[in-house]
């Protein structure tokens, strides 16, 4: 699979789990010249604590639309450092 946003493959990978309709690419995956971290975090009751990247193609920025939960709970073990898109960003 791939995600793609501004003209730009932004991350790639056959590994992927799906998680309540998102996909989600290992850490590795990701092409981390178009990504910055952001401060911006969110909790999850039964997930954990979730933390946000922001994608930078062509001096665009599209804030807070990669997310990962890194360390979740014991019920979402699955996806530990794997990161999924939301805000415009094309996963296919």
């Amino acid at each position: 699979m791939q995600a793609r946003w501004n003209g730009s493959v932004i991350a790639e990978s056959d590994d992927i789990v799906m998680l309540e309709g998102n996909a989600y690419f290992p850490l590795s995956a990701l092409r981390m010249e178009f990504f910055q971290d952001s401060d911006h975090t969110s909790s999850c009751g039964w997930k954990g604590t979730c933390r946000y990247w922001d994608a930078v193609v062509d001096g665009q920025v599209n804030p807070n639309c990669a997310w990962s939960y890194e360390t979740p709970k014991p019920a979402a073990a699955e996806i530990a450092t794997r990161v999924a898109f939301w805000k415009g960003v094309q996963v296919s």
